[in-house]
């Protein structure tokens, strides 16, 4: 017998996954997101060609294979004859995808390692772990641009990797969960601007671009709601919001960085080197420069917007299912 799994079972696995994360973080070897990316990488290979089409066929294999997966596992556990047997499999099964489409806590520990070294006063330190968060060439950098591509970072991965996978979670369940993380995976990989990319990756950015639409927006109002936890003006936030929200080359991107911008009363934006690409970035917030100790309170206002999101999405997937109950009944 096939059954549709309960709402409440949902929010119950978003919060075990969130609690999982928030202890464990990520493994530092064997993580299902890179066997992931280690596979995509292989097919990639194989069938590489320089044309939108060919990267579409290759967007919608790796993402359907991981939408096909969820919904397998999702079948499994309602086919099982024992209600106490299905209720506890899928929550378990919701609860580990949650944890592995996470990147909360990973995130957090890596822009507070980079603070503690501005902090301190370790600047060829913090230059030499940047990478680990972000893309850009930090030889060179200040402590003002250091903390600045960090805060960025963290603003707008709290949408990717907290806010975004929750929200497709609550949506979707174990394949909404699954799904997205294949999609902003990658994003990451192929979905970038260089001479190999910008056909075959143009499909999964605009993918990940679609998929994080309505989280990155959301995002912005939980930060503008969570600004005075880090002594910040909900107003200011808010108005940054409107005013540079969408300066930002990316759609979703600049609503996350220019809420927090508004909310710890720092500018960002401005010039980043990729290599031997330069790019000027429009500025978002009217305030001061950020300096090592913005990371911190950065790192407050992630955590605080990722748990206001999972209170959010879980009684969003519990209201969800009760509707649905009723509708049936």
């Amino acid at each position: 017998m096939r059954r549709r799994t309960p709402g409440w079972q949902t929010a119950a696995g978003l919060a075990a996954g969130f609690v999982v994360d928030a202890i464990f973080a990520d493994p530092a070897k064997g993580h299902p997101v890179a066997l992931f990316g280690q596979a995509a990488h292989g097919l990639e290979e194989r069938c590489y060609a320089d044309s939108r089409p060919r990267g579409a066929a290759f967007t919608a294999v790796c993402v359907g294979s991981t939408l096909g997966l969820g919904a397998l596992i999702t079948r499994s556990t309602n086919r099982i004859g024992s209600p106490r047997a299905a209720t506890l499999l899928t929550v378990a099964g919701t609860a580990a995808a949650t944890w592995t489409v996470l990147g909360a806590t990973s995130l957090r520990r890596e822009a507070a390692a980079i603070g503690e070294l501005l902090e301190a006063g370790d600047l060829d330190g913090a230059r030499e772990r940047l990478p680990r968060l972000v893309g850009r060439d930090p030889r060179g950098l200040s402590e003002a641009e250091i903390a600045r591509a960090v805060i960025e970072s963290v603003a707008e991965n709290t949408s990717d990797a907290v806010v975004a996978p929750l929200f497709w979670g609550a949506v979707g369940g174990i394949p909404g969960l699954l799904g997205y993380r294949a999609a902003n995976t990658l994003d990451a990989m192929v979905g970038h601007h260089s001479a190999r990319y910008e056909r075959f990756g143009w499909a999964s950015a605009r993918l990940d671009d679609l998929a994080n639409l309505a989280p990155a927006r959301l995002t912005g109002l939980l930060t503008v709601a969570c600004a005075p936890l880090v002594n910040g003006s909900r107003r200011e936030a808010w108005r940054t919001l409107r005013r540079d929200g969408r300066r930002h080359p990316s759609p979703n991107a600049g609503q996350c960085e220019a809420a927090a911008a508004g909310a710890l009363g720092v500018r960002l934006g401005g010039t980043n080197q990729y290599g031997t690409r330069i790019e000027q970035r429009p500025q978002l917030g009217a305030g001061r420069s950020p300096d090592a100790f913005d990371i911190a309170r950065a790192n407050r206002l992630s955590a605080a917007v990722s748990a206001g999101a999972l209170g959010l999405f879980a009684a969003g997937a519990a209201t969800m299912g009760l509707l649905r109950g009723r509708a049936r009944s």
